[in-house]
C-alpha cells in the first residue's frame, strides 16, 4: 500500500467466525458496505480465487461495475486471518481504474481487531488525479469507516444495516434542523416579539441558539448510529500488505 493508500481499523467485540462470516459471504457485504450496491461470485475450482463481479450505485440513474479476484486464508499460524482481493472497472466513467487491498482479523481478548489496507489508481488523467485528491479519496476513506461501524453495530448489538441506515438519516435529519433552527434564533429580532420581555430575550436568544449549533455541530453521534470517527484511519508504521496478495492476478 502507497503513502497515499487508505487504512481503517474498528474492533469489534464479536467471534472471529462470525465477523468472516458477515464479510466473505457477498450476500451480507453487500448489506453492510456503504461501497457497494451489488456483489455476485463467479463459477470457479475449488482451489482458485475467487473472480466476482460488482455494481456501485453512484448516482440514481448511474450504475458502475466492475470485476475482481479475491483469496482468502482462514487458518494462519498466528491465529490471524486474511482476505485479499484485485479490482478493476472498464466502465469509462468510473473514477477507480483499478486497485487492490486486503482485510485482516486479528483476535483482541474479547473481539477482533477488523483492518483494512487498499489503494488504486484514478483514470480521467490529471482532471482524476485532482478529483480523487479533493473529493474521492476522502469520500471512499470515510464511506468505509462508516461501514465498518454499521458492521460492529450489526454484530455487536444486532441493529441491522437497513435499520442502522434509518438510524444515520434519522439522526442527521434532527442535526439539520436543529441547526437551522439555531440560524435562524441568532437572526431574531427580539424588540418585535417580546415587547417588555425584548432585554431577556435579546440575551437568552442567541445563548440558546449557540448552544443549539453546538450541540447540531459537536455532539458525539447517537450509539446506535454508525460513525466514521469511531474507527482508526492512521495505519500503524508496521503495516504492511499480506503476502498473499502478490499471488493474485489483475482481473481482466
Amino acid at each position: 500500500m502507497s503513502q497515499t493508500g487508505l487504512y481503517i481499523e474498528t474492533r469489534i467485540r464479536a467471534g472471529l467466525d462470525d465477523i468472516w462470516a458477515r464479510t466473505q459471504d457477498p450476500a451480507h457485504h453487500q448489506r453492510w458496505d456503504l461501497r457497494f450496491t451489488e456483489i455476485d461470485h463467479l463459477p470457479r475450482a475449488e482451489d482458485e480465487p475467487r473472480h466476482f463481479r460488482y455494481a456501485t450505485r453512484v448516482l440514481p440513474f448511474l450504475t458502475v461495475a466492475g470485476t475482481g479476484v479475491s483469496a482468502g486464508e482462514r487458518e494462519r499460524p498466528d491465529g490471524t486471518r486474511t482476505s485479499a482481493l484485485r479490482f478493476a472497472s472498464p466502465n469509462p466513467l468510473s473514477l477507480l481504474a483499478e486497485g487492490s487491498g486486503y482485510w485482516r482479523y486479528v483476535p483482541d481478548g474479547d473481539g477482533v481487531r477488523f483492518l483494512t489496507g487498499y489503494d488504486y489508481r484514478p483514470r480521467w488523467g490529471r482532471f482524476g488525479t485532482a478529483t480523487d485528491r479533493c473529493l474521492l479519496r476522502p469520500l471512499m476513506g470515510w464511506a468505509t469507516a462508516w461501514s465498518f461501524d454499521r458492521l460492529r453495530l450489526w454484530l455487536e448489538r444486532g441493529i441491522t444495516p437497513e435499520r442502522a441506515l434509518r438510524n444515520w438519516l434519522t439522526e442527521l435529519t434532527v442535526r439539520a434542523v436543529v441547526l437551522a433552527t439555531a440560524v435562524a434564533g441568532l437572526g431574531v429580532d427580539s424588540g418585535g416579539l417580546f415587547g417588555p420581555l425584548a432585554p431577556l430575550a435579546a440575551f437568552l436568544l442567541p445563548l440558546i441558539s449557540l448552544v443549539a449549533l453546538s450541540l447540531a455541530l459537536f455532539a458525539p453521534p447517537s450509539p446506535r448510529t454508525p460513525a466514521a470517527r469511531r474507527c482508526l484511519r492512521t495505519a500503524p508504521a508496521r503495516a504492511r500488505a499480506p503476502r498473499l496478495l502478490t499471488s493474485l492476478e489483475q482481473p481482466s
